[in-house]
């Protein structure tokens, strides 16, 4: 890897590994649909220049439906989700749970038939990940209540079916339109909820500062530097910042919120990223992929292609 992938993947391994650090601290001050409506509408207000000025906009026509479940998958139901567990669980936590992601695609990819099969290696990480899981999800999770981790869960699995739709149905479209349209559309899903939960003081510069921090670097700067990051090292290799986001969550939790790094957080860490890695490891009687349309190679020569999950934008 070139001295300009590894800086690009640095800095998505700490861009993706903050949203839990933010979303913990302006969940202290606004309520989640104020968070998620605010982070989206300002990713989306970031990247629509660009989408504008590039003449991309025309390439959606004809993908509505499946923008709309891409952005159901992807983006509303996630980062609620994900927001409102966060007011229960430690943010080292729910960077954990996260974690999860590869564990839920190799489980999708299976049952839809599609990319390596399981092998006995995979079966044995996707066990390994779960038994992580189900150590964060034992007893004194979320204070004993079960919710925040389930929420978290679904959001790990919206994460997995989200790059299903955009790699299926969405993949020959140029990455920088899909995500303004996708974010914009979800801004105006939130916008009613958040005007009715309107903070009715001014939130603290903290607070302000964690929303500017997820709608800019979290949101839109993320989706930038990826799409290099894909250009630069291709998409195998730029997915393995999944297994760097839970550190990162994990250690600012501790240093800046001050949450206890206990034996269970350190078990189900080896424990998830651990069987993550073996349940993505690539199997035999891999199928070969397809070669990209024209329609696609056109796209490729003018734009990064669009990441292969991850992750999920936080």
């Amino acid at each position: 890897m070139s001295r300009r992938g590894w800086l690009l993947f640095a800095a998505m391994g700490v861009i993706w590994g903050i949203p839990y650090l933010l979303i913990k601290v302006a969940d202290g001050g606004v309520s989640v649909p104020v968070l998620v409506g605010t982070r989206v509408a300002v990713g989306s207000l970031l990247l629509w220049p660009a989408a504008i000025r590039g003449g991309y906009l025309r390439a959606l026509k004809g993908h509505l439906r499946w923008l709309a479940a891409f952005t159901a998958a992807e983006i509303v139901g996630p980062f609620a989700l994900l927001s409102n567990a966060e007011r229960h669980l430690p943010s080292s936590t729910s960077g954990l749970l996260i974690a999860a992601v590869p564990i839920f695609s190799a489980l999708l990819a299976q049952a839809s038939r599609s990319g390596d099969r399981l092998t006995p290696v995979r079966w044995a990480g996707l066990a390994i990940g779960l038994a992580g899981v189900a150590v964060l999800a034992g007893p004194g999770a979320g204070k004993g209540d079960g919710l925040p981790v389930v929420q978290v869960l679904l959001t790990a699995l919206g994460y997995s079916i989200g790059p299903l739709i955009a790699n299926r149905k969405l993949a020959e479209l140029p990455p920088v339109a899909v995500n303004a349209a996708c974010l914009g559309a979800a801004a105006v899903v939130y916008a009613p909820f958040a005007a009715l939960t309107w903070p009715r003081a001014m939130p603290s510069v903290q607070v302000l500062g964690a929303l500017a921090g997820l709608g800019v670097i979290c949101t839109a700067a993320a989706f930038l530097v990826f799409f290099r990051l894909i250009a630069e090292v291709g998409p195998a290799r730029a997915t393995v910042i999944t297994y760097v986001n839970p550190a990162v969550a994990v250690a600012l939790g501790v240093l800046v919120l001050g949450e206890h790094l206990t034996p269970a957080i350190g078990m189900s860490f080896a424990a998830i990223l651990g069987g993550s890695i073996l349940a993505t490891r690539p199997g035999s009687g891999r199928a070969r992929p397809a070669a990209p349309s024209p329609r696609a190679r056109r796209w490729l020569r003018k734009l990064p292609p669009r990441p292969v999950q991850n992750d999920s934008v936080l």
